[in-house]
This record gives C-alpha cells, sequence and structure tokens, in this order.
C-alpha cells in the first residue's frame, strides 16, 4: 500500500512567484496574517485529524493561508 502523501505536478507552471518577499511589500496585509496565525494555538484544530496514517492526505493548515 502506498503512502497517504498529495501529489504534485512537477511540469505544472508557478502561479506564484518562488518567492512572496519579491511580490509582496514589507508592510503588506498578508505579512500580519501569516504572523497572526503563527501565534494561535492550535492543538484543538490538530486533534481533529486521523493520526493513524488513514483516510484523505490533508494539506498542513498552517500553509493553507500561504
Amino acid at each position: 500500500m502506498g503512502q497517504n502523501f498529495l501529489t504534485c505536478d512537477r511540469d505544472q507552471p508557478l502561479l506564484l512567484p518562488p518567492d512572496l518577499h519579491d511580490w509582496l511589500g514589507e508592510d503588506h496585509l498578508a505579512w500580519f496574517v501569516i504572523e497572526s496565525i503563527e501565534e494561535l494555538d492550535l492543538e484543538d484544530f490538530y486533534s481533529s485529524y486521523r493520526a493513524d496514517g488513514h483516510g484523505r492526505a490533508a494539506h498542513e493548515p498552517t500553509r493553507l493561508y500561504e
């Protein structure tokens, strides 16, 4: 049985620049949102995911805002 990983298409063109710092200024609201999420206690959120490896793979919740 294969591992439970999301696949990636290496032939897909970039949808965003390789480094968001090249695209967003230092004072952009996105950086505030990222810093705010990093400060949150997400323990209850993570506990809702299965830890046994069964089911469809999920994206890392803290990376969904990037």
